[in-house]
């Protein structure tokens, strides 16, 4: 025997043969604790004992399954914007707020579940214990190791509990559920599913197909639903248009910027793209190729257009170029015309896809620019 703490230290074989009740008394004794009280707080299989595992499997049960209610609310709920008067708009409405709600019962409920799990389940304690300095040796460590393994079977988690455990793994699973579904959610469904008209390829500035057939290009209308005519700018000057469709001033892929350049302004066209403009009048996506913000600050100096959240910067004279920034590809071009009536409509819609790259991303990857007017 050695000594430690003034306690007898038994050797590597002494402390093989010792019990689990051995070790614990032990550990306290090296660690210069004084149990004062310790024990089960109810006796085993007792009504009062049932009743708190009850308790703390209904923590458990309720974070595991609001869990898996989130999931199946992040995949199959309803999340396609709709209008205040628009069918199944309360539908959208009560999307964010249910994975709202079911994340925080699954948290909070693990959370209570652990704090249920603690007061009327893991074997009551009152300790007075002197502090220590340095590593704690291999005994110290063995005992420890004994001390919670200890709890474990004196708190009944080791051999019973059946109903704590289960929803324990239930809640642990939910929440790492939680955790990685909207990661890989977003995989699930086939975002091609559609084809060529699947959304990434798609806007509302799209030609409208009428009930009788025929085909109705949209105008370019500010927010509240104003059509836009070359008259309505001044030279040098820059707004915010919108499709001339329902639901067009909420699509978060649809808003353009429209601008007159000043006359005899030198310009750049990319390649196939010498007639999407309309005299001085050019629209480009507001959305930033970087990561989608609206990049919606204007330079009339420069012509250039800033992105405020990175300060990605884009050359309105030379279509839409990045010239400075994280942003590696143009503002995608809105092809402009006049109707009948004198005001601006998209001829189609974009002929890249809008916002951030992706990795399919690659059907107009390449771009070039040459001066107004020249050979291309």
């Amino acid at each position: 025997m050695t000594s430690h703490s003034e306690v007898e230290v038994p050797s590597e074989a002494e402390l093989a043969a010792m019990s689990r009740e051995e070790l614990v008394e032990l550990g306290t004794k090296l660690d210069g604790v004084e149990l004062v009280e310790y024990g089960e707080r109810y006796e085993p299989g007792s009504p009062a004992d049932k009743r708190a595992e009850r308790s703390v499997a209904r923590w458990f049960l309720l974070a595991g399954l609001s869990s898996v209610l989130f999931t199946v609310a992040f995949i199959w709920w309803p999340q396609g914007y709709r209008g205040a008067y628009d069918p199944g708009q309360w539908k959208y409405a009560l999307y964010t707020p249910i994975l709202g709600v079911t994340m925080g019962l699954a948290i909070g409920g693990f959370g209570m579940g652990v704090i249920s799990l603690a007061k009327k389940i893991v074997p009551h304690e009152v300790a007075v214990q002197e502090r220590h300095h340095g590593m704690s040796a291999e005994v110290d460590r063995r005992t420890l190791a004994a001390e919670i393994t200890d709890a474990g079977h004196r708190s009944g988690l080791i051999k019973r509990r059946g109903a704590i455990k289960g929803s324990l793994l239930l809640a642990g699973g939910g929440l790492g559920l939680v955790a990685t579904v909207p990661i890989i959610g977003g995989m699930i469904k086939n975002p091609w599913a559609q084809g060529p008209e699947s959304d990434l390829w798609v806007t509302l500035w799209r030609p409208v197909t009428l009930s009788d057939g025929s085909v109705r290009k949209v105008r370019l209308v500010q927010s509240d639903g104003t059509p836009v005519s070359p008259a309505d700018m001044e030279a040098g000057g820059m707004i915010t248009v919108f499709p001339g469709v329902p639901g067009g001033a909420k699509a978060a892929d649809s808003p353009a910027l429209l601008f007159r350049l000043r006359p005899d302004t030198p310009v750049m066209v990319r390649a196939g793209q010498e007639n999407f403009g309309y005299g001085d009048f050019y629209a480009y996506s507001k959305v930033c190729t970087h990561v989608g913000c609206p990049a919606s600050l204007y330079e009339q100096q420069t012509y250039r257009i800033l992105c405020p959240c990175h300060q990605s910067q884009f050359d309105v004279t030379d279509g839409a170029r990045p010239v400075f920034g994280p942003a590696t590809r143009p503002l995608p071009q809105l092809p402009i015309e006049l109707d009948a009536d004198g005001f601006f409509v998209a001829s189609s819609d974009f002929h890249e896809a809008v916002g951030p790259g992706f990795w399919e991303n690659g059907k107009y990857p390449a771009w070039s620019s040459h001066p107004k007017g020249s050979p291309s």
